[in-house]
């Protein structure tokens, strides 16, 4: 049977058990003591089985979609971009006891300097309806008996593709935090055998928290540019839980002075 004669056919059967149910239930005031008992059984059972299905999918169609890549961009943006990360499952969502270097996809590898990791770092799913990211990454931070924490986020090839001292990059976030703590981030640009490096504070305290890097004041060489990637420096890290939400990057040419 092809695909769309069993869709038909599905039709014509759902019409079919709707209209029998809605008779059924149009005759409820006048059936048989025995008859409707055995009904409402018949009904209770169907009914289990359509609130599970509801429930499930109510849950589901609740959840930013998965692939998602809409975000707010500012006006006149050239290059716009969300991590896969945040965009859809990883093969491997989390690890424990997290060595330096380690990876969680292909974009984002975790470095400090601890004598015992006692980190862990997984993906997770979003559920707020004010998320437009899929997912999420949670860092969990216990005992650190090491002097630096930071997040590497590697940036695309277009990234950088046709970038120039002209250009803002800007960066935007959602962090949640148990407790207060400073976080950095650094753009870095490799640029023949030297990297620029730009950083900035990221505003914790407001509801937006976004962070723009001014290439105007680099010493930029743009026609040596080769990669580039972003630091997310955690400062006071220990017994805190830090949960990124979402984390999107743009750029775009700066108005003339």
């Amino acid at each position: 049977m092809s695909l769309i004669n069993r869709r038909i056919l599905n039709v014509l059967m759902h019409r079919r058990v709707v209209r029998h149910w809605a008779a059924l239930a149009r005759e409820a005031g006048t059936t048989g003591l025995r008859r409707l008992r055995q009904r409402r059984t018949m009904a209770r059972e169907l009914r289990a089985h359509l609130d599970s299905l509801i429930h499930e999918a109510d849950n589901r169609l609740a959840l930013p979609l998965i692939g998602n890549t809409a975000f707010h961009k500012p006006h006149g943006s050239d290059w716009a971009w969300r991590p896969e990360l945040w965009r859809g499952p990883l093969p491997v969502p989390g690890m424990s006891s997290v060595q330096s270097g380690s990876q969680l996809g292909n974009e984002v590898t975790l470095f400090h300097d601890c004598h015992f990791s006692e980190l862990t770092l997984r993906q997770l799913r979003n559920h707020r309806e004010t998320d437009l990211a899929p997912y999420g990454l949670r860092l969990d931070v216990f005992k650190f008996d090491g002097s630096f924490l930071s997040l590497v986020i590697d940036l695309p090839p277009e990234a950088v593709e046709g970038l120039q001292k002209l250009h803002l990059v800007r960066m935007d976030t959602i962090v949640e935090m148990e407790k207060p703590l400073e976080i950095f981030a650094r753009l870095n640009i490799r640029h023949g055998p030297n990297t620029e490096q730009l950083v900035r504070e990221l505003p914790l305290h407001e509801t937006d928290i976004m962070v723009e890097f001014d290439l105007a004041y680099s010493r930029l060489n743009e026609k040596r540019i080769e990669k580039a990637w972003i630091d997310l420096i955690f400062e006071g890290p220990e017994m805190n839980q830090v949960t990124i939400r979402d984390l999107t990057f743009s750029r775009r040419p700066r108005a003339d002075l």
